[in-house]
Order: C-alpha cells, then sequence, then structure tokens
C-alpha cells in the first residue's frame, strides 16, 4: 500500500473524526496500525493535518469569529464602548483566549511526552473507553439550560482544562468539552459551538509549531510533506461536511451512539493488544 493512498485515507479519517466526540488522534493511530508499515503516522502528521479541519471551523463560522474579533478589537484596542450586543461577543473573545490557556501551557511543558509517551495504544484504548462513559454521563445527567450568552470565566477556565485532556490521544477534544459544558448545564448545541470555537488557538498554534518544524526536514515522521498537504486538503473538505450535519444531529439527538462506539472501538483494541495482533 503506498504511502500516498495511506495519507488520503488519513486524511479523510481526520475529517470524520475530529468533531465527533471520538478522537481524531486515537482513530489515526489505530488505522496507522493496520497499514502496511504498521507504523505510528506521528504526532506531526496529527498536528498539520488538524489545520485542515480548523480551516473547516473559520470558514463554516466565519461570521461569527469575524463578530468576536472586531467586538474584542473595539474594546481591547480602540477603546470603545460597546453595545449591548457588542459586549458579549468581547466577553466570548476573552474567554477563548482564557479557556486556550491550560493547553498552551501543559502543551508546551509536556510536548516530549505527549510526542512518545501518550502514543501508546494501551493508552489510547483506555482513555477511548473511560472518557466515553464519563461523556455519557455527563450528556445524560447534564441540565439543558445554558446557552453561550450564559459562559463566564469561570467556566471558560473549567473548559479549557477538559481540552487540556485532549493532548492523551483517546480523550477527544471535542469528546471533553462537551462533557465539560454538558455538566456546567449547558445545552449539547452550546456546548458543541463553544468547543469548535475554543479550540482553535490551540490547535492553529499546534500545527503551525509543527509545520514550521517540518519545513526542517524532508518528512514528517512517515508521510512526506506533500503527502501530510494532501491529507490536510481532504480532512477541510470532509471535516466541513461533518461540522454542518453534527450541528443539525445534536438540536433532537444525544451522544450516546458516540459513547457506545468509543467503547467497542477502545474494548476491541485492547482485544487486539492482548492477542499480539497489533503492537502498541
Amino acid at each position: 500500500m503506498s504511502t500516498l493512498f495511506e495519507s488520503i485515507v488519513l486524511g479523510i479519517v481526520q475529517g470524520l473524526t475530529e468533531f465527533l466526540p471520538i478522537s481524531s488522534s486515537a482513530h489515526q493511530r489505530i488505522v496507522g496500525e493496520f497499514f502496511s508499515n504498521a507504523q505510528d503516522p506521528g504526532a506531526r502528521f496529527t498536528a498539520i493535518t488538524q489545520i485542515g479541519t480548523e480551516l473547516a471551523v473559520l470558514l463554516f463560522f466565519r461570521k461569527d469569529i469575524a463578530t468576536i474579533i472586531s467586538a474584542w478589537f473595539k474594546q481591547v484596542v480602540l477603546r470603545k464602548d460597546l453595545n449591548s450586543e457588542q459586549k458579549p461577543l468581547a466577553r466570548m473573545g476573552w474567554l477563548i483566549i482564557i479557556g486556550s490557556v491550560p493547553i498552551v501551557i501543559l502543551g508546551y511543558l509536556g510536548k516530549d511526552i505527549i510526542t512518545n509517551d501518550f502514543r501508546s495504544l494501551w493508552l489510547i484504548a483506555s482513555s477511548l473507553i473511560i472518557f466515553g462513559l464519563i461523556l455519557g454521563l455527563a450528556d445524560h445527567f447534564g441540565k439543558k439550560e445554558r446557552g453561550l450568552a450564559e459562559l463566564n470565566s469561570k467556566h471558560g477556565i473549567l473548559y479549557g482544562l477538559a481540552q487540556s485532556l485532549a493532548l492523551i490521544p483517546g480523550v477527544s477534544r471535542s469528546g471533553a468539552t462537551i462533557a465539560m459544558g454538558r455538566y456546567l448545564g449547558y445545552t449539547r448545541e452550546a456546548a458543541l459551538r463553544y468547543s469548535f470555537l475554543l479550540a482553535l488557538p490551540a490547535v492553529f498554534g499546534s500545527g503551525l509549531y509543527e509545520l514550521k518544524d517540518a519545513f526542517g526536514s524532508t518528512a514528517t515522521n512517515v508521510y512526506t510533506l506533500p503527502q501530510t498537504f494532501i491529507a490536510t486538503a481532504i480532512a477541510f473538505v470532509v471535516g466541513y461536511a461533518v461540522i454542518a450535519w453534527l450541528l443539525k444531529y445534536v438540536t433532537t439527538k444525544s451522544f450516546m451512539p458516540f459513547i457506545v462506539y468509543r467503547i467497542i472501538l477502545g474494548t476491541t483494541v485492547l482485544v487486539l493488544l492482548s492477542a499480539g495482533v497489533i503492537n502498541p
């Protein structure tokens, strides 16, 4: 199987799984184990392809993002008085910044551990199961009262701490933040929307950092830069379609199918590891 075909498959996997609460990094790691070379695609490949899915977020939420940036800029840089509609938007800008701090600090301090130790399939499979159960409990018992207009600094920090758990493949960035949002009483749609917006600084920062280092070498672990860029472009297209579908889905449905899927996948990987079919 050619590495170009593999990178295309991984791009599709990234686009399909980034926004679903099932962990895109876990899926890339697991799928890579079944390719001919049976290798981990690598944290660098994963981080760069995530740029594609976050570009999909930028495009899909371009109007929301533009109004948030505009209101924040007017308040902070231009020192203008904001009207009643602009104040919540500026506050959202601050909350995205505040919520991004934990993952930036932990990601920087734990870079070596994240790149190496956290890629173990034993850890990934266990995380899929454990955090799937946590999401299930939060979604089932969480209230459905709050919208994004009620988001405050305390909740922004808690969201940020939840997002930082996604540094462990198998946890899922969207899964962790959605679980926190549901625990805090936000509706599924509100929790999902903030999850999308909160991921932008962290994912772009991580992806661009890895991209900078990648230009100094001829390959990103297993795949060359051109192959990685193809995967990133595919992830963008697929990810955009998934965003549109998921926002409609959560208005009437629960996250239970994803929770069941996580548990089945995690259990299957543990069985395969125990039987020696795949390597950790």
